[in-house]
């Protein structure tokens, strides 16, 4: 036998650090329109391939080709692109807005907007999302007021939650918004135990799970795929990829699976790829997941192929993990771009009606936060009421809070 040595761990390594040149090669992109799209009732051991392709509907011409294409009409391809650019203008305001101590927190969606505002078109009313904080497009793409949205933010005496929870985690009921949880990863069970119940109550509502690549590390990530495999709950397991938790690469989480997509594979579950800066793409493969979860076919698990353009949050430096030019350097481009070059392609689009809505948007948001700067900032104006502290928790106080709350005069 040959003689051992001492052990050692391996331990992942991103391509590039800060000062290097940003690297994709090992991104492996197949030309739009080339990934077949299978009938919704396929055996999902018919397309494991399909765990480490990628499913793309755009091409650079700004065409729609291949089978996944023509799921949207040009209205509501234009309805797409307003609600992408409403959410890049919020995010730019927010951001602002915290650098000026308005706020105290917040988390951009630069770069990812097609992914939570695509999927929420694919979705009916009484769906519920489990989301993290960087789903805010489904919100937008539902039209939830942004002034609601910002009171929250500002955690003003409008917020919709009473100050009770961080900065961007909403919480929208009837939108079908879970609560935002900063434990990342309960989303997965919680999805999962949510559509369970819709099955056994007979009822006809799906659920969608949320998570990004880092937190598949997390335990939850498995216990869901385990309790949505085996009882075949109606569910979409979502995956962002988008290359970077808060200061590790992808590769931390992923190991040697290959991809995200492969870990369901283990579990039985059909496994799809997407471009995930594809408005298109987005769009055709969470109607197909969500045909597949409604025809009582079980869950899927998709992983959108993104990049966070922008820091982890407010209180994160990027540009100590990773080179400041790599963004630019990604390969799937920029989605709010790619969409409009497509409008642009059918007719129904050009530069200048771009510009002109650039100019409504900012003006709506700009409104809409002036209204929620009236209702208070966080170091300025109204606040939640200190009674909002000892209300909604019990059907009766108890004792001891009771004389809490007599105790602080509310």
């Amino acid at each position: 036998m040959p003689a051992t040595g001492p052990l050692s761990l391996h331990v992942p390594e991103p391509g590039v650090r800060p000062g290097g040149t940003p690297d994709f090669s090992n991104v492996t992109i197949p030309r739009a329109g080339a990934v077949p799209r299978p009938e919704v009732d396929v055996n999902p051991q018919d397309i494991r391939d399909m765990a480490f392709s990628i499913i793309r509907v755009l091409n650079r011409k700004g065409e729609a080709v291949g089978p996944w294409a023509g799921t949207l009409s040009s209205e509501e391809l234009l309805e797409g692109m307003r609600h992408m650019m409403t959410l890049r203008t919020l995010d730019a305001r927010m951001v602002l807005a915290q650098r000026q101590g308005k706020t105290s927190f917040y988390m951009q969606h630069l770069g990812e907007e097609a992914i939570s505002c695509a999927f929420r078109k694919a979705l009916k009313p009484g769906d519920m999302n489990f989301p993290t904080y960087r789903q805010a497009g489904l919100l937008v793409a539902d039209d939830y007021p942004l002034v609601e949205m910002m009171c929250q933010i500002f955690s003003n005496s409008r917020d919709p939650l009473k100050g009770r929870q961080m900065p961007i985690m909403y919480a929208v009921k009837d939108k079908g918004f879970f609560t935002i949880s900063g434990n990342l990863a309960t989303q997965y069970p919680q999805a999962v135990g949510w559509a369970m119940a819709s099955a056994i109550s007979h009822d006809d509502k799906i659920a969608a799970a949320w998570i990004g690549d880092g937190s598949t590390a997390e335990s939850d990530f498995h216990a869901g795929l385990v309790f949505a495999s085996t009882y075949k709950a109606p569910v979409i397991l979502n995956v962002v990829n988008n290359q970077w938790a808060i200061s590790t690469f992808q590769g931390i989480a992923r190991g040697g699976a290959g991809t995200f997509a492969a870990r369901g594979l283990g579990f039985g579950l059909p496994s799809l790829r997407v471009d995930g800066n594809d408005y298109l793409a987005v769009h055709a493969v969470a109607k197909w997941a969500a045909e597949r979860a409604r025809r009582n076919l079980g869950p899927t698990l998709i992983e959108y192929v993104t990049y966070r353009v922008g820091a982890h949050s407010t209180s994160d430096d990027p540009s100590a993990y990773r080179p400041k030019d790599e963004s630019d350097a990604w390969p799937l481009g920029d989605p709010i771009v790619r969409l409009r070059n497509h409008l642009i392609t059918l007719g129904v689009w050009s530069e200048e009606r771009h510009k002109q809505m650039e100019a409504e948007i900012l003006d709506g948001v700009i409104a809409a936060q002036k209204e929620a700067e009236s209702y208070g900032t966080l170091h300025a104006g109204g606040k939640p009421s200190m009674r909002d502290i000892f209300e909604d928790v019990y059907a009766e106080i108890p004792p001891h809070l009771r004389r809490q709350r007599q105790q602080a005069g509310v």
